[in-house]
C-alpha cells in the first residue's frame, strides 16, 4: 500500500467508527421523544425480525409522546410486545388502530446514568480510532521494511494519521458533548 492509500483507508475507518457512535447516540433516550429512539427495537414479523419503521409510519405529534401507525393492523400485538420487551422503559397503549408511547421526563439520577453512558460510548469510539491509527502506522512500518517508502516518507504518514485521530477524536468528543447537553435540558 502507498501513502495515499494507507491514509485514506485510516480515514474512511475512522469514519466509520464516527458514524456508529453517532447512530448508537440516536438511540439515547433524552427528555424528548424521537422516532430514533425505536430504532434498535426488531419485531418479530412473520418470522423475522423488522425495525418499527419499516412495519409503520413513527411520528411525534407532541414533544413527549410518539405514535406508531402500523401499515398492517395485525402487527399491532407484535410491535407492543417488542416495545415492552425493549429495556427503554416506556409503556405502549394500544387503541387497535395506533400504538401512542408516552415519553416520561428524566430524572436527575437517570440524566447522570445517561451522561456516563455518552463518556463511555464516546470513549468506545475514540479507542476505536486509535486502534485504526495503530493499524495505519504498521503498514507505514511494514512498507518502510520493504524498502516501498523511505523513513522519512514513514515518519510523514505517521505525522498524518496522528493528525486525521485528532481530527476524528475532536468530532466524536463535540457530538458527546452535543448529546450530554441534550441529556442534561430539562
Amino acid at each position: 500500500m502507498n501513502n495515499a492509500q494507507i491514509l485514506k483507508d485510516a480515514e474512511e475507518r475512522m469514519e466509520k467508527a464516527t458514524e456508529v457512535f453517532r447512530n448508537e447516540l440516536r438511540g439515547l433516550r433524552t427528555g424528548r421523544a424521537s422516532p430514533a429512539l425505536l430504532d434498535a427495537i426488531r419485531v418479530e414479523y412473520y418470522g423475522s425480525p423488522t425495525p418499527i419503521k419499516q412495519l409503520g409510519q413513527v411520528s411525534t405529534p407532541e414533544p413527549q409522546q410518539l405514535v406508531i401507525r402500523p401499515f398492517d393492523v395485525g402487527a399491532l400485538k407484535e410491535i407492543e410486545k417488542a416495545i415492552r420487551a425493549s429495556d427503554l422503559g416506556l409503556a405502549p397503549n394500544n387503541d387497535g388502530k395506533v400504538i401512542r408511547l408516552q415519553i416520561p421526563a428524566m430524572s436527575g439520577d437517570q440524566r447522570k446514568k445517561m451522561s456516563t453512558l455518552i463518556k463511555k460510548l464516546a470513549e468506545e469510539a475514540k479507542v476505536a480510532c486509535r486502534n485504526i491509527r495503530r493499524d495505519a502506522n504498521k503498514h507505514y512500518d511494514t512498507a518502510e521494511k520493504s524498502k516501498t517508502m523511505t523513513e522519512d516518507e514513514r515518519d510523514q504518514g505517521h505525522e498524518k494519521v496522528q493528525d486525521l485521530l485528532k481530527v476524528y477524536e475532536a468530532k466524536v468528543q463535540d457530538l458527546a458533548d452535543k448529546k450530554t447537553k441534550e441529556v442534561m435540558e430539562d
